[in-house]
């Protein structure tokens, strides 16, 4: 794909990473290892979105589901591998102009956790280029209950009157605030679901479903996608 003969690159691809335990065990390997294979795909990714001028890169990495998994799993996944994730990978984010955004609820997570999220965040934020958002503790119902709460509280509290109560209004209250909806939704391993992933934002986007599972995912493969939604034609509801 030549980036420059793109007419509609997509500004804000989001990413669905799924299938790093299917990878695992067709190769009798420990989820582990599925994991931690699918952080050298999203490198790979991250990467890849920077160089071809992606504004914004969402990432499903930990659901408000995923406390369900075992306790080894769920440790594994949060303060070993997204801790070391963000350790070995900041100076290079950085330097790549990269910014670090966190959606979801991060008060329940390990105190080492939320500080190295901090220490990521405030390091890049003032960076222009790519905006990397990593969906951490986060479920899709659970932010827009977050959202009217917080929007009931100020309404009953008079800084917020009812009538001014909107689509823009509730998006500003949103893990995502100030951000674009995601114009490409891609789900890897070929699972045909969102799994209550941007419920609010991916009203319009596109969806694509690729059959390959996240730690196969390469550069690839997401050109593939983009190149798929070069081709839809957008109407966000209306007629053509």
């Amino acid at each position: 794909m030549n980036t420059q003969k793109v007419k509609n690159l997509p500004e804000h691809i989001a990413l669905i990473m799924d299938g790093n335990g299917r990878w695992a065990k067709q190769r009798g390997l420990p989820r582990s290892l599925g994991h931690k294979a699918g952080v050298e795909a999203l490198r790979e990714i991250v990467t890849y979105c920077s160089d071809i001028g992606i504004k914004i890169l969402t990432v499903f990495a930990f659901s408000t589901e995923n406390w369900a998994r075992p306790a080894e799993e769920v440790d594994y996944l949060i303060n070993i591998l997204l801790v070391e994730f963000m350790k070995k990978e900041i100076n290079e984010l950085n330097r790549n102009n990269v910014r670090i955004k966190i959606l979801g609820d991060i008060e329940e997570l390990p105190s080492s956790t939320k500080k190295q999220i901090y220490e990521s965040t405030e390091i890049t934020k003032h960076n222009t280029g790519l905006q990397f958002n990593i969906a951490l503790n986060y479920g899709g119902r659970n932010e827009i209950i977050d959202a009217v709460k917080k929007i009931v509280r100020m309404t009953l509290s008079g800084e917020i009157d009812q009538s001014n109560i909107d689509e823009d209004l509730l998006s500003s209250y949103l893990y995502t605030s100030g951000d674009k909806d995601p114009d490409l939704i891609i789900r890897t391993s070929g699972e045909k679901r969102i799994s209550n992933f941007l419920l609010w934002q991916g009203a319009y986007s596109e969806l694509y479903f690729s059959e390959v599972l996240w730690p196969d995912f390469k550069k690839e493969n997401l050109i593939e996608a983009i190149d798929e939604y070069e081709k839809r034609d957008r109407r966000f509801g209306g007629v053509k």
